[in-house]
Protein backbone atom coordinates (compact mmCIF):
# COMPACT_ATOMS: atom_id res chain seq x y z
CA UNK A 1 0.00 0.00 0.00
CA UNK A 2 2.89 2.23 0.87
CA UNK A 3 4.26 2.20 -2.97
CA UNK A 4 0.82 2.41 -4.65
CA UNK A 5 0.17 5.66 -2.16
CA UNK A 6 2.98 7.21 -3.13
CA UNK A 7 2.30 6.34 -6.77
CA UNK A 8 -1.17 7.95 -6.70
CA UNK A 9 0.81 11.16 -4.94
CA UNK A 10 3.07 11.65 -7.43
CA UNK A 11 2.72 15.21 -9.19
CA UNK A 12 3.99 15.78 -12.62
CA UNK A 13 4.90 19.83 -12.07
CA UNK A 14 4.10 22.00 -14.97
CA UNK A 15 2.58 19.03 -16.81
CA UNK A 16 -0.85 18.72 -15.56
CA UNK A 17 -1.85 15.98 -12.95
CA UNK A 18 -2.12 12.90 -15.19
CA UNK A 19 0.63 10.38 -15.92
CA UNK A 20 1.10 7.45 -17.50
CA UNK A 21 3.18 4.41 -15.63
CA UNK A 22 3.34 1.74 -19.00
CA UNK A 23 3.21 0.61 -22.07
CA UNK A 24 -0.28 -1.09 -23.19
CA UNK A 25 -1.69 -0.99 -26.94
CA UNK A 26 -4.80 1.02 -27.75
CA UNK A 27 -7.85 -0.27 -29.38
CA UNK A 28 -6.84 -0.24 -32.51
CA UNK A 29 -3.58 -2.29 -32.28
CA UNK A 30 -0.77 0.82 -31.76
CA UNK A 31 1.30 1.35 -28.67
CA UNK A 32 -0.14 3.02 -26.18
CA UNK A 33 0.20 3.86 -22.89
CA UNK A 34 -1.32 3.20 -19.63
CA UNK A 35 -2.20 5.79 -16.82
CA UNK A 36 -1.83 6.05 -13.04
CA UNK A 37 -5.07 5.16 -11.44
CA UNK A 38 -6.22 8.51 -10.23
CA UNK A 39 -5.66 9.66 -14.04
CA UNK A 40 -7.60 7.14 -15.23
CA UNK A 41 -10.47 7.16 -13.48
CA UNK A 42 -10.37 11.26 -13.75
CA UNK A 43 -10.64 10.81 -17.56
CA UNK A 44 -13.28 7.97 -17.58
CA UNK A 45 -15.37 9.68 -15.08
CA UNK A 46 -15.69 13.11 -16.98
CA UNK A 47 -16.26 10.83 -20.71
CA UNK A 48 -18.97 8.17 -18.95
CA UNK A 49 -22.32 8.30 -19.02
CA UNK A 50 -23.03 5.20 -16.61
CA UNK A 51 -24.76 2.48 -18.27
CA UNK A 52 -24.14 3.35 -22.17
CA UNK A 53 -21.92 1.72 -24.02
CA UNK A 54 -19.01 3.52 -26.48
CA UNK A 55 -17.40 2.56 -29.74
CA UNK A 56 -14.58 0.65 -28.34
CA UNK A 57 -15.94 -0.31 -24.97
CA UNK A 58 -19.40 -1.76 -23.64
CA UNK A 59 -21.31 -0.31 -21.17
CA UNK A 60 -20.94 -3.07 -18.55
CA UNK A 61 -17.40 -3.55 -18.79
CA UNK A 62 -17.02 0.29 -18.99
CA UNK A 63 -18.69 0.71 -15.58
CA UNK A 64 -17.08 -2.23 -14.11
CA UNK A 65 -13.82 -0.51 -14.53
CA UNK A 66 -14.80 2.55 -13.39
CA UNK A 67 -16.04 0.78 -9.90
CA UNK A 68 -13.05 -1.00 -9.86
CA UNK A 69 -11.19 2.25 -10.09
CA UNK A 70 -12.60 3.85 -7.47
CA UNK A 71 -12.51 0.95 -4.69
CA UNK A 72 -8.99 1.02 -5.34
CA UNK A 73 -8.01 4.78 -4.85
CA UNK A 74 -10.85 5.01 -2.01
CA UNK A 75 -8.23 2.74 0.05
CA UNK A 76 -5.30 4.77 -0.94
CA UNK A 77 -6.18 8.08 -0.82
CA UNK A 78 -9.19 9.02 -0.11
CA UNK A 79 -9.29 12.72 0.75
CA UNK A 80 -8.38 13.44 -3.13
CA UNK A 81 -11.58 10.96 -4.48
CA UNK A 82 -13.77 13.11 -1.89
CA UNK A 83 -12.62 16.10 -3.67
CA UNK A 84 -13.26 14.80 -6.67
CA UNK A 85 -15.99 13.52 -6.52
CA UNK A 86 -17.49 16.70 -5.21
CA UNK A 87 -16.05 18.07 -8.36
CA UNK A 88 -17.45 16.02 -10.62
CA UNK A 89 -20.57 16.88 -9.52
CA UNK A 90 -20.71 20.43 -8.83
CA UNK A 91 -18.31 21.60 -11.84
CA UNK A 92 -18.56 18.86 -14.18
CA UNK A 93 -21.72 18.50 -14.08
CA UNK A 94 -21.91 14.72 -14.00
CA UNK A 95 -24.60 13.40 -11.90
CA UNK A 96 -24.57 9.29 -12.18
CA UNK A 97 -20.81 8.80 -12.22
CA UNK A 98 -20.66 10.99 -9.18
CA UNK A 99 -23.04 8.72 -7.67
CA UNK A 100 -21.44 5.38 -8.36
CA UNK A 101 -18.09 6.61 -7.49
CA UNK A 102 -19.23 7.49 -3.82
CA UNK A 103 -21.39 4.65 -3.08
CA UNK A 104 -18.70 2.20 -4.59
CA UNK A 105 -16.00 3.93 -2.57
CA UNK A 106 -17.79 3.86 0.95
CA UNK A 107 -18.99 0.58 0.34
CA UNK A 108 -15.11 -0.84 -0.36
CA UNK A 109 -14.11 1.67 2.40
CA UNK A 110 -16.14 -0.40 5.03
CA UNK A 111 -15.11 -3.91 3.71
CA UNK A 112 -12.29 -2.72 4.36
CA UNK A 113 -12.71 -1.51 8.00
CA UNK A 114 -12.62 2.04 7.06
CA UNK A 115 -15.37 4.01 8.95
CA UNK A 116 -13.70 7.30 8.83
CA UNK A 117 -14.57 10.20 5.46
CA UNK A 118 -17.32 7.68 4.34
CA UNK A 119 -20.18 10.13 5.51
CA UNK A 120 -18.26 13.07 3.46
CA UNK A 121 -18.24 11.27 0.57
CA UNK A 122 -21.84 10.46 0.41
CA UNK A 123 -22.66 13.81 0.89
CA UNK A 124 -20.26 14.90 -1.87
CA UNK A 125 -21.81 13.58 -4.60
CA UNK A 126 -25.28 15.04 -3.46
CA UNK A 127 -26.31 18.11 -5.66
CA UNK A 128 -30.31 17.89 -6.51
CA UNK A 129 -33.00 17.14 -4.35
CA UNK A 130 -34.15 13.90 -5.94
CA UNK A 131 -30.40 12.26 -6.04
CA UNK A 132 -30.70 11.37 -2.05
CA UNK A 133 -33.21 8.64 -3.49
CA UNK A 134 -31.57 8.28 -6.14
CA UNK A 135 -28.41 7.34 -3.57
CA UNK A 136 -30.35 5.01 -1.82
CA UNK A 137 -31.68 2.86 -4.86
CA UNK A 138 -28.15 2.22 -5.93
CA UNK A 139 -27.45 1.13 -2.70
CA UNK A 140 -30.25 -1.01 -2.09
CA UNK A 141 -30.06 -2.61 -5.57
CA UNK A 142 -25.73 -2.71 -5.50
CA UNK A 143 -25.37 -3.55 -1.95
CA UNK A 144 -28.99 -4.76 -0.34
CA UNK A 145 -31.25 -2.94 1.74
CA UNK A 146 -29.44 -1.88 5.27
CA UNK A 147 -27.66 1.04 5.39
CA UNK A 148 -24.60 1.45 6.81
CA UNK A 149 -24.55 4.34 9.58
CA UNK A 150 -21.90 6.66 7.73
CA UNK A 151 -24.27 6.27 4.59
CA UNK A 152 -27.33 7.73 6.72
CA UNK A 153 -24.80 10.30 8.18
CA UNK A 154 -24.10 11.34 4.62
CA UNK A 155 -28.00 11.28 3.51
CA UNK A 156 -28.83 13.18 6.35
CA UNK A 157 -26.46 15.78 5.93
CA UNK A 158 -27.76 16.41 2.14
CA UNK A 159 -31.59 16.08 2.83
CA UNK A 160 -31.03 18.93 5.35
CA UNK A 161 -29.56 20.98 2.39
CA UNK A 162 -31.49 19.96 0.05
CA UNK A 163 -35.29 19.38 0.82
CA UNK A 164 -37.63 22.28 0.64
CA UNK A 165 -40.45 23.10 -0.55
CA UNK A 166 -40.33 24.04 -4.07
CA UNK A 167 -37.45 21.05 -4.46
CA UNK A 168 -40.13 18.57 -3.17
CA UNK A 169 -42.91 20.13 -5.67
CA UNK A 170 -40.42 19.62 -8.64
CA UNK A 171 -38.28 16.24 -7.75
CA UNK A 172 -40.53 14.37 -5.17
CA UNK A 173 -42.88 12.74 -8.19
CA UNK A 174 -44.06 9.13 -8.72
CA UNK A 175 -41.52 8.53 -11.14
CA UNK A 176 -38.81 8.08 -8.70
CA UNK A 177 -38.69 4.81 -6.79
CA UNK A 178 -37.41 6.36 -3.66
CA UNK A 179 -39.22 9.45 -2.53
CA UNK A 180 -38.63 12.20 -0.47
CA UNK A 181 -40.42 10.51 2.43
CA UNK A 182 -38.54 6.98 2.32
CA UNK A 183 -35.40 9.03 2.77
CA UNK A 184 -36.35 10.36 5.78
CA UNK A 185 -38.57 7.28 7.30
CA UNK A 186 -34.98 5.54 6.35
CA UNK A 187 -32.26 8.36 7.86
CA UNK A 188 -34.40 10.24 10.95
CA UNK A 189 -33.19 13.76 9.84
CA UNK A 190 -32.89 16.22 12.98
CA UNK A 191 -34.96 19.06 11.67
CA UNK A 192 -33.47 22.29 12.42
CA UNK A 193 -36.86 23.85 13.58
CA UNK A 194 -40.60 23.84 13.17
CA UNK A 195 -40.57 24.77 9.19
CA UNK A 196 -38.22 21.76 8.22
CA UNK A 197 -40.20 19.66 10.97
CA UNK A 198 -43.38 20.47 8.91
CA UNK A 199 -41.78 19.44 5.66
CA UNK A 200 -40.24 16.09 6.84
CA UNK A 201 -43.80 14.93 8.61
CA UNK A 202 -45.46 16.47 5.13
CA UNK A 203 -43.09 14.56 2.84
CA UNK A 204 -44.01 11.24 4.89
CA UNK A 205 -47.49 11.51 4.68
CA UNK A 206 -47.26 12.30 1.26
CA UNK A 207 -45.32 9.76 0.38
CA UNK A 208 -48.36 7.11 1.87
CA UNK A 209 -50.68 8.96 0.58
CA UNK A 210 -52.02 10.54 3.46
CA UNK A 211 -51.87 13.91 1.30
CA UNK A 212 -53.92 16.07 3.25
CA UNK A 213 -53.58 20.04 3.21
CA UNK A 214 -50.55 21.44 3.55
CA UNK A 215 -49.83 22.94 7.57
CA UNK A 216 -49.17 26.71 7.75
CA UNK A 217 -45.89 26.30 8.12
CA UNK A 218 -45.42 25.60 4.62
CA UNK A 219 -46.86 28.55 2.60
CA UNK A 220 -45.86 27.47 -1.11
CA UNK A 221 -46.91 23.85 -0.83
CA UNK A 222 -50.65 25.28 0.95
CA UNK A 223 -50.92 28.01 -2.51
CA UNK A 224 -49.44 24.75 -4.88
CA UNK A 225 -52.64 23.18 -3.04
CA UNK A 226 -55.12 26.32 -3.48
CA UNK A 227 -54.24 25.75 -7.07
CA UNK A 228 -54.68 22.08 -7.23
CA UNK A 229 -58.23 22.53 -5.80
CA UNK A 230 -59.31 24.89 -8.56
CA UNK A 231 -61.36 23.47 -11.00
CA UNK A 232 -60.08 22.57 -14.66
CA UNK A 233 -62.32 25.02 -15.90
CA UNK A 234 -61.39 28.21 -14.10
CA UNK A 235 -57.54 26.96 -14.40
CA UNK A 236 -56.80 29.05 -17.36
CA UNK A 237 -57.88 32.32 -16.39
CA UNK A 238 -55.19 32.30 -13.23
CA UNK A 239 -52.42 32.27 -16.07
CA UNK A 240 -53.13 36.48 -16.12
CA UNK A 241 -52.19 36.21 -12.57
CA UNK A 242 -48.29 35.37 -12.77
CA UNK A 243 -48.02 36.52 -9.11
CA UNK A 244 -49.93 34.05 -8.09
CA UNK A 245 -48.42 31.52 -9.84
CA UNK A 246 -45.07 32.06 -8.63
CA UNK A 247 -46.37 32.17 -5.17
CA UNK A 248 -47.32 28.73 -5.86
CA UNK A 249 -43.60 27.59 -7.62
CA UNK A 250 -45.35 26.74 -10.67
CA UNK A 251 -42.23 25.13 -13.11
CA UNK A 252 -43.52 24.94 -16.58
CA UNK A 253 -43.99 21.09 -16.26
CA UNK A 254 -46.11 21.69 -13.47
CA UNK A 255 -48.24 24.07 -15.46
CA UNK A 256 -48.36 21.95 -18.62
CA UNK A 257 -49.76 18.65 -16.04
CA UNK A 258 -52.10 21.59 -13.70
CA UNK A 259 -53.89 23.22 -17.14
CA UNK A 260 -54.94 19.07 -17.99
CA UNK A 261 -54.70 20.40 -21.73
CA UNK A 262 -52.18 22.16 -24.24
CA UNK A 263 -49.51 24.15 -23.15
CA UNK A 264 -50.64 27.45 -25.96
CA UNK A 265 -48.73 30.52 -26.50
CA UNK A 266 -50.65 32.47 -23.30
CA UNK A 267 -49.49 29.49 -20.97
CA UNK A 268 -45.93 29.22 -21.80
CA UNK A 269 -45.58 33.06 -22.35
CA UNK A 270 -47.45 32.79 -18.31
CA UNK A 271 -44.08 31.27 -16.97
CA UNK A 272 -41.35 31.86 -19.55
CA UNK A 273 -40.00 35.06 -17.03
CA UNK A 274 -39.53 32.39 -14.33
CA UNK A 275 -37.81 29.45 -16.47
CA UNK A 276 -33.79 28.83 -16.41
CA UNK A 277 -31.92 29.65 -19.37
CA UNK A 278 -31.61 25.25 -19.94
CA UNK A 279 -34.78 25.41 -19.77
CA UNK A 280 -35.68 28.03 -22.39
CA UNK A 281 -33.20 25.91 -24.83
CA UNK A 282 -34.43 23.02 -24.59
CA UNK A 283 -38.68 24.44 -25.11
CA UNK A 284 -37.83 26.60 -28.10
CA UNK A 285 -39.56 24.22 -30.66
CA UNK A 286 -42.24 24.20 -28.09
CA UNK A 287 -42.43 27.86 -28.04
CA UNK A 288 -42.75 28.30 -31.83
CA UNK A 289 -45.08 25.39 -32.22
CA UNK A 290 -47.12 27.31 -29.68
CA UNK A 291 -46.94 30.92 -31.73
CA UNK A 292 -45.32 32.34 -28.76
CA UNK A 293 -45.73 35.89 -29.76
CA UNK A 294 -42.54 37.77 -30.98
CA UNK A 295 -42.17 40.39 -27.82
CA UNK A 296 -41.24 37.62 -25.78
CA UNK A 297 -39.44 35.57 -27.97
CA UNK A 298 -37.35 38.73 -28.03
CA UNK A 299 -36.90 38.49 -24.10
CA UNK A 300 -35.81 34.84 -24.43
CA UNK A 301 -32.71 36.22 -26.84
CA UNK A 302 -32.09 38.59 -24.67
CA UNK A 303 -31.58 36.39 -22.11
CA UNK A 304 -29.21 34.29 -23.94
CA UNK A 305 -27.45 36.71 -25.24
CA UNK A 306 -26.59 38.30 -21.46
CA UNK A 307 -22.86 37.01 -20.81
CA UNK A 308 -23.78 36.82 -17.24
CA UNK A 309 -26.94 34.72 -17.46
CA UNK A 310 -25.09 32.59 -19.54
CA UNK A 311 -21.83 32.26 -17.32
CA UNK A 312 -24.57 31.29 -14.53
CA UNK A 313 -26.15 28.77 -16.34
CA UNK A 314 -23.16 26.31 -16.61
CA UNK A 315 -24.58 25.18 -19.68
CA UNK A 316 -21.61 23.68 -21.85
CA UNK A 317 -20.76 24.96 -25.14
CA UNK A 318 -22.57 22.04 -26.88
CA UNK A 319 -25.51 22.05 -25.46
CA UNK A 320 -26.09 25.45 -26.91
CA UNK A 321 -24.82 24.10 -30.45
CA UNK A 322 -27.90 20.95 -29.11
CA UNK A 323 -30.57 23.77 -28.80
CA UNK A 324 -29.47 25.43 -32.25
CA UNK A 325 -30.13 22.05 -33.98
CA UNK A 326 -33.56 21.25 -32.32
CA UNK A 327 -34.70 25.08 -32.88
CA UNK A 328 -37.29 25.11 -35.62
CA UNK A 329 -37.10 28.73 -36.72
CA UNK A 330 -34.89 31.84 -37.54
CA UNK A 331 -36.05 33.64 -34.89
CA UNK A 332 -33.04 32.06 -32.27
CA UNK A 333 -30.19 31.50 -34.83
CA UNK A 334 -28.22 34.81 -33.91
CA UNK A 335 -29.27 34.55 -29.96
CA UNK A 336 -28.36 31.17 -29.85
CA UNK A 337 -25.00 31.90 -31.93
CA UNK A 338 -24.17 34.92 -28.98
CA UNK A 339 -24.98 32.49 -26.07
CA UNK A 340 -22.34 30.03 -27.23
CA UNK A 341 -19.99 32.59 -27.89
CA UNK A 342 -20.37 33.66 -24.50
CA UNK A 343 -19.85 30.28 -22.67
CA UNK A 344 -16.34 30.06 -24.14
CA UNK A 345 -15.57 33.74 -22.90
CA UNK A 346 -12.87 32.03 -20.74
CA UNK A 347 -11.13 30.14 -23.58
CA UNK A 348 -7.47 31.32 -23.36
CA UNK A 349 -6.39 33.84 -26.24
CA UNK A 350 -2.95 32.20 -26.63
CA UNK A 351 0.20 33.98 -27.99
CA UNK A 352 2.45 32.41 -30.92
CA UNK A 353 1.12 29.65 -33.22
CA UNK A 354 -1.13 26.89 -32.19
CA UNK A 355 -2.24 23.77 -34.27
CA UNK A 356 -5.59 22.62 -33.43
CA UNK A 357 -6.27 19.10 -34.60
CA UNK A 358 -9.85 17.31 -34.03
CA UNK A 359 -10.48 13.68 -34.89
CA UNK A 360 -13.03 12.81 -37.65
CA UNK A 361 -12.44 9.23 -37.19
CA UNK A 362 -15.53 6.37 -37.46
CA UNK A 363 -15.57 6.35 -33.22
CA UNK A 364 -16.32 10.02 -32.91
CA UNK A 365 -18.84 10.22 -35.23
CA UNK A 366 -20.31 6.58 -34.52
CA UNK A 367 -23.09 7.54 -31.73
CA UNK A 368 -23.75 10.41 -29.28
CA UNK A 369 -22.81 10.57 -25.99
CA UNK A 370 -25.91 9.09 -24.83
CA UNK A 371 -28.85 6.65 -26.38
CA UNK A 372 -30.62 10.26 -25.95
CA UNK A 373 -28.22 12.66 -26.97
CA UNK A 374 -27.58 13.45 -30.85
CA UNK A 375 -24.28 15.27 -29.88
CA UNK A 376 -21.65 13.42 -30.68
CA UNK A 377 -17.45 13.68 -29.36
CA UNK A 378 -17.20 15.14 -32.80
CA UNK A 379 -19.55 17.68 -32.60
CA UNK A 380 -18.25 18.80 -29.24
CA UNK A 381 -15.05 18.71 -30.33
CA UNK A 382 -15.47 21.05 -33.56
CA UNK A 383 -17.30 23.60 -31.31
CA UNK A 384 -13.97 24.08 -29.25
CA UNK A 385 -11.38 24.33 -32.34
CA UNK A 386 -13.61 26.49 -33.96
CA UNK A 387 -14.14 28.87 -31.05
CA UNK A 388 -10.05 28.31 -30.64
CA UNK A 389 -9.65 29.93 -33.92
CA UNK A 390 -12.84 32.37 -34.08
CA UNK A 391 -11.28 34.01 -31.02
CA UNK A 392 -8.60 35.34 -33.39
CA UNK A 393 -4.74 34.84 -33.37
CA UNK A 394 -2.70 32.60 -34.78
CA UNK A 395 -4.81 29.34 -34.66
CA UNK A 396 -4.65 26.98 -37.42
CA UNK A 397 -7.64 24.19 -37.11
CA UNK A 398 -8.01 20.86 -39.12
CA UNK A 399 -9.50 17.64 -39.17
CA UNK A 400 -7.79 14.23 -39.47
CA UNK A 401 -8.78 10.47 -39.62
CA UNK A 402 -6.63 8.66 -41.97
CA UNK A 403 -5.57 11.77 -43.47
CA UNK A 404 -5.84 15.39 -42.88
CA UNK A 405 -7.84 18.49 -44.08
CA UNK A 406 -7.66 22.26 -42.91
CA UNK A 407 -10.32 24.52 -42.03
CA UNK A 408 -10.17 28.23 -42.32
CA UNK A 409 -12.41 30.28 -40.44
CA UNK A 410 -13.02 33.57 -41.85
CA UNK A 411 -12.90 36.66 -39.55
CA UNK A 412 -15.96 37.39 -37.83
CA UNK A 413 -17.40 34.10 -39.20
CA UNK A 414 -20.74 32.35 -36.83
CA UNK A 415 -19.38 29.50 -35.03
CA UNK A 416 -22.78 27.79 -35.21
CA UNK A 417 -22.24 27.77 -38.79
CA UNK A 418 -18.40 27.20 -39.38
CA UNK A 419 -19.19 23.89 -36.52
CA UNK A 420 -21.67 22.72 -38.97
CA UNK A 421 -19.33 22.99 -41.78
CA UNK A 422 -16.78 21.40 -40.54
CA UNK A 423 -19.00 18.52 -39.54
CA UNK A 424 -20.19 18.07 -43.18
CA UNK A 425 -16.75 17.13 -44.14
CA UNK A 426 -16.59 13.68 -41.79
CA UNK A 427 -14.94 11.35 -44.24
CA UNK A 428 -13.01 13.41 -46.61
CA UNK A 429 -9.80 12.19 -45.43
CA UNK A 430 -11.34 8.50 -44.30
CA UNK A 431 -12.29 7.25 -41.38
CA UNK A 432 -9.38 5.74 -39.38
CA UNK A 433 -7.37 7.31 -36.58
CA UNK A 434 -3.96 8.68 -37.11
CA UNK A 435 -2.67 10.71 -34.76
CA UNK A 436 1.09 10.38 -35.54
CA UNK A 437 0.39 10.97 -38.77
CA UNK A 438 -1.59 14.40 -38.58
CA UNK A 439 0.34 15.62 -36.04
CA UNK A 440 3.74 14.87 -38.48
CA UNK A 441 1.82 16.32 -41.61
CA UNK A 442 0.68 19.54 -39.95
CA UNK A 443 3.25 20.64 -37.44
CA UNK A 444 4.87 23.59 -39.05
CA UNK A 445 7.05 25.05 -36.19
CA UNK A 446 3.74 26.10 -34.01
CA UNK A 447 4.15 26.80 -30.54
CA UNK A 448 1.81 24.04 -28.95
CA UNK A 449 -0.55 21.42 -30.22
CA UNK A 450 -4.07 20.57 -29.03
CA UNK A 451 -5.09 17.43 -30.39
CA UNK A 452 -9.11 16.77 -29.22
CA UNK A 453 -9.80 12.95 -29.99
CA UNK A 454 -10.71 9.48 -28.51
CA UNK A 455 -7.21 8.49 -28.62
CA UNK A 456 -7.57 5.17 -30.02
CA UNK A 457 -4.74 5.61 -32.71
CA UNK A 458 -3.53 3.09 -35.71
CA UNK A 459 0.21 4.00 -35.82
CA UNK A 460 2.78 4.80 -33.25
CA UNK A 461 5.18 7.65 -32.17
CA UNK A 462 2.96 10.20 -31.38
CA UNK A 463 5.07 11.67 -29.07
CA UNK A 464 8.44 12.18 -31.14
CA UNK A 465 5.99 13.86 -33.80
CA UNK A 466 6.99 17.20 -32.24
CA UNK A 467 10.27 18.52 -30.46
CA UNK A 468 9.68 18.07 -26.95
CA UNK A 469 10.37 21.84 -26.60
CA UNK A 470 6.83 22.24 -28.35
CA UNK A 471 4.16 21.21 -25.65
CA UNK A 472 1.33 18.57 -27.12
CA UNK A 473 -2.15 18.69 -25.58
CA UNK A 474 -4.51 15.82 -25.60
CA UNK A 475 -8.31 16.37 -25.27
CA UNK A 476 -9.31 13.07 -24.31
CA UNK A 477 -13.05 12.21 -25.37
CA UNK A 478 -13.08 8.77 -24.39
CA UNK A 479 -11.93 7.94 -21.70
CA UNK A 480 -10.61 4.22 -22.07
CA UNK A 481 -7.52 2.87 -20.02
CA UNK A 482 -5.18 3.35 -23.01
CA UNK A 483 -4.01 6.60 -24.47
CA UNK A 484 -1.69 7.83 -27.16
CA UNK A 485 0.23 10.22 -25.40
CA UNK A 486 2.67 9.71 -23.07
CA UNK A 487 1.04 12.07 -20.28
CA UNK A 488 3.32 13.65 -17.79
CA UNK A 489 6.91 13.29 -19.59
CA UNK A 490 8.13 16.39 -20.75
CA UNK A 491 5.68 18.97 -22.67
CA UNK A 492 3.12 15.84 -23.26
CA UNK A 493 -0.32 16.97 -21.22
CA UNK A 494 -3.33 14.76 -21.50
CA UNK A 495 -7.18 16.53 -20.39
CA UNK A 496 -10.49 15.02 -19.40
CA UNK A 497 -13.27 16.33 -21.78
CA UNK A 498 -13.69 19.44 -23.13
CA UNK A 499 -14.92 23.04 -20.61
CA UNK A 500 -13.42 26.30 -20.33
CA UNK A 501 -12.46 24.55 -17.13
CA UNK A 502 -9.57 22.55 -18.53
CA UNK A 503 -8.47 25.01 -21.36
CA UNK A 504 -7.89 27.56 -18.53
CA UNK A 505 -5.39 25.29 -17.22
CA UNK A 506 -3.31 25.68 -20.37
CA UNK A 507 -1.80 29.43 -20.01
CA UNK A 508 -0.88 28.18 -16.74
CA UNK A 509 1.10 25.46 -17.69
CA UNK A 510 2.80 27.55 -20.08
CA UNK A 511 3.93 29.65 -17.54
CA UNK A 512 5.03 27.20 -15.54
CA UNK A 513 2.21 27.94 -13.06
CA UNK A 514 0.28 25.20 -11.26
CA UNK A 515 -1.20 22.61 -13.50
CA UNK A 516 -3.13 20.82 -10.63
CA UNK A 517 -6.69 18.83 -10.65
CA UNK A 518 -9.37 21.45 -11.57
CA UNK A 519 -10.86 21.85 -7.92
CA UNK A 520 -7.07 22.61 -6.26
CA UNK A 521 -5.97 26.55 -6.19
CA UNK A 522 -4.13 27.25 -9.13
CA UNK A 523 -0.17 28.38 -8.33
Amino acid sequence: MGKFDTLLRRRTGPNGPIATTGATPTHEGAPGYRREARGELFLLAVANFVAEDTFYEAAGRRDDRLAGLVREIALADVAWLTAFVRWLRRDANMRSAALVAAAEAVHARLDAGRHGDNRQLVEAALHRADEPGEFVAYWHGRFGRRLPQPVKNGLRDAVARLYTERSLLKYDTDGHTVRFGDVVDLVHPAPADARRSALYRYAIDRRHGRDEAPPPELPLLRARAELAALPVAQRRAVLGDPERLARAGMTWEALSAWLAGPMDAAAWEAVIPSMGLMALARNLRNFDEAGVSDEVAAQVAARFADPDEVARSRMLPFRWLAAYENAPSLRWGHALDHALRASLANLPALPGRSLVLVDTSASMTDRGFSRRSTMTPLKAAAVFGVALSARGGDVDLRGFATGVFRHRIPRGASVIDQVRRFCDRVGEVGHGTDIAGAVRSSWKGHDRVFVISDMQTMTPGVNGTVPHHVKLYGFNLGGYAPTAIDAGSRNRIEFGGLTDATFRAVPLIERGGSAGWPWEDAA
